[in-house]
């Protein structure tokens, strides 16, 4: 945050404490507190499912009763969130989780290291868990990286961040991304249109991390111009990656020798990162997947980092990390 912003912040909110375990916290914008609040109150109703707490939105202020440890949680959930609203110019959903689940935002934020943040040109991406702090420096630090967990674990999404702010600062010449053309326990039958068109649809979240970081038609101009080039697997061998960034997703539906094919791409300035999910094996024969065989095999090698991510990692809506632990306890 800059020195004049932080003064913006600093003098937007007041916090009033009363006797009957009330805390108000008063903004002096209501533009900023529209945006704290959300429209029909939306954020201000899941900061309270969240936080077991009553929160009211009188006038220009958000009043917090419950107990004064659970206040001050809120009211620094606020500030964080407010803090947010003022860099990004929105609040998501996870933003909300990350104010209370994740951070205890008074300690936390002040004692962030700054180079765990990913500075994208939409928005300022921080890691929300120690695993996803050691997933972001591997990636930094790391010519390969494999990661391994569940839905919602911020694998996809970190790599395409931490690889196009290197594309940005010209350290690298080119993002690769790339996955299997595996379907999902479904059979869609014939794709009409060009090889672009019926490889699409298996590659469209890597299109949607990429619009969530950087402004439409400046990510589609850099595919355009081969800056950004998104393929299926199959059309990476025999190629050598230089100066690239390349991500395979969805690994768990690759093969032993898809992933060996694809990790042996390696050349000259140029990082790979595997990422998968080995409880949604999509493969017909599920032994064939090479996912857990590669962590097993390569772990030892100190230029290659593993990362194994868990339900705590889940960084979606809590119910994803409910519904992640609840299947693992069973097939345990």
């Amino acid at each position: 945050m800059s020195i004049s912003k932080k003064k913006n912040f600093d003098a937007n909110l007041k916090f009033v404490y009363s006797d009957n375990d009330t805390l108000s916290v008063i903004f002096h914008d209501n533009n900023l507190l529209i945006g704290v609040v959300g429209e029909f109150n939306k954020n201000l109703k899941e900061l309270e499912k969240i936080t077991e707490t009553n929160l009211y939105s009188r006038g220009n202020s958000i009043l917090i009763k419950s107990t004064p440890d659970k206040n001050e949680k809120v009211k620094d959930a606020i500030k964080f969130l407010a803090n947010q609203f003022i860099n990004n110019g929105n609040i998501e959903n996870k933003d909300i989780i990350s104010s209370i689940d994740k951070f205890m935002i008074k300690e936390k934020v002040k004692n962030q290291n700054v180079t765990d943040i990913i500075k994208t040109p939409k928005k300022s991406i921080i890691p929300r868990s120690e695993k996803q702090k050691d997933y972001v420096r591997a990636l930094r630090q790391n010519d390969i990286i494999i990661s391994a967990g569940p839905a919602g674990t911020g694998k996809t999404f970190l790599a395409v961040a931490v690889g196009l702010t290197m594309l940005l600062e010209k350290k690298i010449e080119r993002i690769i991304l790339s996955r299997p053309a595996v379907e999902a326990g479904e059979r869609l039958g014939f794709l009409p249109g060009d090889m672009k068109e019926k490889v699409d649809p298996y590659l469209r979240p890597l299109y949607d991390s990429l619009y969530d970081l950087f402004h439409f038609e400046k990510i589609q101009r850099m595919i355009e111009i081969g800056d950004i080039e998104i393929a299926p697997l199959a059309f990476m061998r025999g190629r050598t990656l230089k100066n690239s960034f390349a991500i395979l997703d969805e690994a768990q539906n690759a093969t032993d020798t898809q992933i060996k094919m694809f990790l042996t791409r390696i050349g000259e300035n140029s990082k790979i990162v595997v990422n998968g999910d080995p409880s949604q094996i999509d493969l017909t024969n599920k032994s064939m997947s090479g996912l857990d065989r590669s962590k097993k095999l390569l772990s030892h090698l100190n230029e290659i980092s593993v990362i194994d991510f868990d339900h705590s990692d889940v960084v979606r809506h809590p119910l994803v990390s409910k519904i992640v632990k609840a299947y693992n306890n069973h097939n345990d």
